[in-house]
């Protein structure tokens, strides 16, 4: 129908605090076109900006998370794979941003990953601070078989998941990586059977937004210590322990120890 809106590429719900954030291109596995990445970047935005919400499920529809960007051009496509003089824009103006924007987000995030998890899929998951993968599920860094490079942070972010040969292995000779390895490689925190998934990654999530606000800074402070030196890193722990002690939550939480109770924390 002209003018008609086209079915929005993201769908969102808010359940005890957890803002659940669902790719919802399965025809395409969720792959990862601009339009999808606009609406992902919106949705997670939202969930940040907030009040109510105190932590971030990310997951997909159908029998994918997300299939990496958009090579067939269908579901809105995207240039994240096409050629250009010098450095690729979309990645520039898009994927990195975004993934950057997760990286530095005042709330934990969970990746719930069902199917496959492939290209930049794979860091988007891995850009989130829990992933719970379904035993069906895998992951899948096979920009050798189109001639580019892994992407979104994938370099970075797998050599210190993993060490330096796995990385290498899943990223050079691009072989699916099943759930269970994942998780006995230490790239994921659990692997589930596939009907427990959402489940499982909802126990998570829930657990993260009953806990206090410092969980924010908790998970700030874990990923600025991968680039960290010593020094500026127990400085920096100072600094957040500082803005911790300031929260409600932390006045709660100790009068609970106190008194031998359970705290009961608001995310302020």
């Amino acid at each position: 129908m002209d003018g008609a809106q086209a079915p929005a590429k993201v769908k969102t719900a808010i359940d005890r605090g957890v803002s659940i954030i669902t790719l919802n291109d399965p025809s395409t596995l969720n792959a990862a076109g601009m339009d999808l990445m606009s609406d992902l970047r919106n949705a997670v935005q939202t969930a940040i900006a907030d009040p109510a919400v105190r932590a971030i499920v990310i997951t997909g529809e159908g029998r994918g998370f997300c299939s990496g960007a958009n090579l067939s051009g269908r579901g809105g496509g995207g240039d994240a794979t096409a050629p250009s003089d010098g450095p690729n824009q979309a990645l520039l103006q898009i994927y990195n941003p975004f993934v950057s924007m997760v990286r530095k987000s005042p709330k934990p995030l969970v990746a719930a990953v069902n199917g496959v998890a492939a290209g930049v899929g794979v860091s988007l998951a891995l850009a989130c601070d829990l992933v719970v993968a379904a035993e069906s599920s895998y992951f899948l860094l096979a920009f050798r078989r189109i001639g580019l490079v892994p992407d979104g942070g994938a370099t970075w972010l797998l050599p210190r998941l993993v060490g330096k040969a796995r990385a290498m292995e899943l990223m050079l000779l691009g072989e699916k990586l099943p759930a269970a390895t994942a998780l006995d490689w230490g790239l994921i925190n659990r692997c589930v059977p596939d009907a427990d998934l959402m489940s499982k990654a909802m126990e998570l999530a829930t657990a993260l937004a009953n806990g206090p606000k410092s969980l924010g800074i908790t998970r700030n402070l874990v990923w600025d210590a991968l680039d960290a030196e010593w020094h500026d890193q127990v400085e920096a722990e100072a600094y957040a322990q500082g803005d911790a002690g300031r929260t409600e939550d932390a006045r709660e939480g100790i009068m609970a120890f106190v008194e031998k109770r359970p705290a009961q924390f608001k995310g302020r």
